[in-house]
């Protein structure tokens, strides 16, 4: 199964939430150069539609344009019902919609936010995955790849309430892998830190101390989780199942 072909997504559908910047960009794009069709959603339908023309562009495949709240329990069904209306099938689940606001100190965390931040990167997925998930398993198969944080493995105090719910999205992962096997296989891309737009925020300084400390002494290029995510959403990954990969440059 690891010949070229194994990579080849012809004739199947990716829906990738958070899709329309960074790393879900990087891997739409990725995904359709693979052959498949895609959907992008996003909160902004704007950025959707020009990450949908982009893919379009520069691939030929066919783009869906969504907009989508991850945070929101309701939205994940209308969705769903969106997608397959539209394409009449979901092969390929990523997960990657996340949000992990700052803050000064764990005492100033609100509970809005802690909530907001819990709903976004735990919830969302949970949801999307459980109706998209049943419906891979009655079609006969399908791929669900969920997108974590090294900060669920090692949380910092800048991240918690986004660790934790990263952390549980690692074990929601074995989870719906049980749920959904033997026909759905569902995995992890436990994402280190990589340079998208987020990071021109970032105290230069300070990430290039932190990064001095990874095997490969910097940080990603959101391009770099595109092979990962290749090897998880099509037949080169058909013994995998259950399994949190690190991508992260080899953060200690």
């Amino acid at each position: 199964m690891g010949n070229a072909a194994s990579y080849d997504l012809s004739g199947r559908v990716a829906l990738v939430t958070g899709g329309s910047r960074g790393l879900g960009r990087a891997m739409a794009l990725g995904l359709a150069a693979a052959g498949a069709d895609v959907v992008i959603a996003s909160r902004k339908i704007e950025a959707c539609e020009k990450t949908a023309a982009e893919v379009e562009a520069t691939t030929g495949r066919r783009a869906l344009p969504l907009a989508f709240h991850a945070g929101r329990w309701d939205q994940a069904a209308s969705l769903t019902e969106q997608v397959y209306e539209h394409f009449g099938r979901i092969d390929v689940l990523v997960n990657n919609a996340g949000m992990s606001p700052v803050y000064d100190s764990v005492e100033s965390v609100s509970e809005e936010l802690f909530d907001k931040v819990i709903g976004v990167n735990l919830k969302g997925p949970f949801r999307l995955t459980a109706l998209i998930g049943t419906r891979m398993a009655a079609a006969g198969g399908g791929s669900i790849i969920n997108v974590t944080s090294m900060g669920a493995a090692r949380p910092r105090p800048d991240i918690l309430p986004y660790a934790a719910a990263k952390a549980g999205l690692n074990s929601l992962t074995v989870g719906f892998a049980h749920a959904f096997g033997p026909d759905v296989r569902c995995n992890a891309i436990m994402a280190g830190t990589f340079l998208t737009d987020v990071s021109k925020d970032w105290d230069a300084d300070e990430f290039r101390a932190r990064a001095a400390r990874f095997a490969l002494r910097r940080g990603g290029r959101p391009d770099e989780i595109v092979g990962a995510a290749l090897y998880l959403a099509g037949d080169a990954s058909s013994y995998t199942t259950g399994a949190v990969i690190p991508v992260d440059g080899g953060q200690p």
